[in-house]
């Protein structure tokens, strides 16, 4: 999934300007995804921001594989 923006982005475009991928846009006021399925989910757009308003959802063969408990 491409990343997700909630009320506390400031619009300060940072995420726009460290996307590698180019994949973020500035539209209405805020952050939008222009191309949903190029997001390469580095987390970077997550990282740099100030407001901690990005959230990334991995795919599912992204999340790390985690130990079941017997």
């Amino acid at each position: 999934m491409p990343p997700v923006f909630n009320e506390k982005c400031t619009a300060c475009f940072k995420c726009v300007e460290i996307c590698p991928g180019d994949v973020l846009r500035e539209g209405d006021g805020k952050p939008k995804v222009a191309y949903p399925d190029e997001c390469w989910h580095c987390g970077a757009c997550m990282m740099d921001c100030p407001a901690d308003a990005v959230r990334l959802d991995l795919p599912l063969w992204m999340r790390p594989v985690t130990k079941r408990v017997k």
